[in-house]
């Protein structure tokens, strides 16, 4: 960016990026928070601190790339942690983060309560800042997940964004700031929908993986999981867990020149692979993750619910990349 100003082109800064934080002023999201990105990459998204900086509405060259459900936007007092209002208030959201104690159904594990996917979304980022360097666009924040005599999970969320390019990459740091050991489990929920999501579109993996359905009806699906249909009303969704591969996965719709795709780090050995036909919820979710969204109770008694020690730090990374083929 020195370069282009020193070069004469370049007037200002905004005819670069942008970076200005809104806040809606109407509707169910009215009191919302968005922090607002453009470069000059094309790339467009909303950044979300009031649900823990996950990314929300994301257009690429003026093009909607993201999922967003037919709930939209909610204000921050609207999000609940029980299931029920999950269903009416989740939004999509390229970036919805699960966790940080459990992934999966709402259930009942002892004396507590966890609800559908867990509380993180619902957690307020703190000391927020916002950075541009030569080349990138820097958003930061911590949240904090606890309980008087019980857990204190502390995640610390940098967003970084090349200011020229079309990429985000998501860098987390979850430290369990207790004194006993804590049973965790992230879902990194990202959410894709039309006109990247039809049936022209492809979904490319490693062909060294192993693929397993969740569901009977899912593995009706085996063979054609990375292909989609038009939108069939009432259709059941399916999930597939892809492991044993290259943390790299791709979506590919030719038919507008637009490619997506992924790669996350090491400490996310799964990727869940959502697929729902129906119509009005027409969607694909490519999802790394460290458990099979079983829920805390059973995760743990299958003996697939991580654990970390007291001040440990887990580090984890998300890239997304997009670009015009």
């Amino acid at each position: 960016m020195d370069a282009l100003q020193k070069s004469g082109y370049l007037c200002h800064p905004q005819q670069l990026y942008t970076l200005r934080r809104i806040t809606i002023d109407e509707g169910k999201a009215k009191g919302t928070s968005i922090i607002e990105v453009c470069t000059a990459g094309g790339l467009q998204l909303d950044i979300l601190p009031d649900a823990g900086l996950d990314i929300g509405q994301v257009r690429y060259k003026g093009v909607n790339v993201a999922f967003i459900s037919k709930n939209g936007y909610d204000s921050p007092a609207a999000i609940s942690p029980y299931e029920t209002e999950f269903l009416k208030t989740f939004p999509g959201g390229m970036l919805y983060t699960c966790g940080l104690r459990t992934t999966g159904g709402a259930h009942r594990d002892g004396d507590e309560w966890h609800p559908l996917h867990g509380r993180y979304h619902s957690l307020m980022a703190e000391q927020v800042c916002t950075e541009v360097t030569d080349d990138a666009i820097l958003i930061k924040g911590t949240m904090r997940e606890t309980a008087l005599f019980g857990h204190n999970l502390q995640l610390k969320r940098t967003i970084r964004i090349p200011i020229m390019g079309a990429a985000v990459m998501v860098s987390d740091e979850l430290t369990n700031l207790a004194h006993t050991p804590e049973e965790y489990a992230l879902l990194y929920h990202c959410n894709f929908g039309w006109p990247l999501v039809s049936e022209e579109a492809r979904v490319e993996l490693p062909e060294n993986r192993k693929t397993n359905p969740r569901t009977p009806f899912a593995a009706t699906g085996i063979g054609r999981e990375t292909t989609f249909d038009k939108p069939t009303p009432g259709e059941e969704e399916r999930v597939f867990f892809h492991e044993d591969m290259e943390h790299r996965v791709a979506l590919v719709n030719e038919s507008i020149h637009t490619r997506m795709s992924m790669t996350w780090s090491d400490t996310l050995p799964i990727l869940a692979h959502w697929r729902s036909m129906a119509s009005g919820d027409y969607v694909c979710g490519l999802e790394p993750t460290n458990c099979y969204i079983k829920g805390r109770k059973e995760e743990r008694e299958n003996g697939t619910l991580p654990v970390i020690a007291p001040f440990e730090t887990v580090k984890t990374q998300v890239t997304f990349q997009f670009e015009t083929i």
